[in-house]
């Protein structure tokens, strides 16, 4: 039985990831505003009504990749040592998530700008952030903290931060890796703390 639930697992997320590609394909090529859930549904073979039990719209499925990293991020941040603060749980799982992933790749870039490029994209992924910043907080609430700044604070600041860098790697000359450019900013937020 537990082969088959495996099974089951990779299947689904097989299909997930299928229709991710689908719609940021679709989106690259025609545009958010031209692509439908049947167009991205046709073009990873699956049913509309099969669609719908994977994503609620076409922003979900597009971000789908964002919210697969994030969530990881927030993993790499419950296993970092306890003698950490915050900040350095932080920027080691974000450390770690660069090295595991090798950064991020083009399908990110891609995303990332349409986001920032389309209200209904840049709605879905601040939500998205809303929920990212509740759990990231939480993975930090046990650690040191410097002075008496609350967990909720640090990770706005970490979350602000990457943000910034993700615009900076986005802009159109940007030649520096998205990671240069998250240590670049998360250092210089860090000045005050140290």
């Amino acid at each position: 039985m537990g082969n088959t639930t495996g099974l089951r697992e990779r299947k689904k997320a097989q299909t997930r990831q299928a229709v991710h590609e689908a719609a940021l394909r679709l989106t690259v090529e025609h545009g958010l505003d031209n692509v439908t859930v049947e167009a991205i549904a046709d073009a990873a073979n699956i049913s509309r009504r099969t669609f719908s039990n994977y994503f609620d719209g076409k922003e979900d499925a597009l971000l789908y990749g964002d919210e697969q990293r994030l969530d990881t991020l927030v993993t790499r941040v419950r296993e970092q040592p306890a003698g950490r603060t915050a900040w350095q749980a932080l920027r080691g799982a974000l450390q770690i998530l660069y090295s595991e992933t090798g950064g991020p790749d083009r399908e990110w870039h891609q995303r990332a700008r349409l986001a920032m490029n389309h209200p209904s994209l840049l709605a879905r992924q601040l939500a998205g952030r809303v929920r990212l910043e509740r759990e990231l907080s939480q993975a930090v609430a046990g650690r040191e903290q410097p002075g008496d700044v609350r967990p909720e604070m640090i990770t706005a600041a970490f979350l602000a931060a990457m943000r910034v860098a993700t615009q900076w790697w986005c802009a159109d000359r940007e030649t520096r890796s998205l990671y240069e450019l998250t240590v670049l900013a998360l250092d210089e937020v860090a000045r005050p703390f140290d």
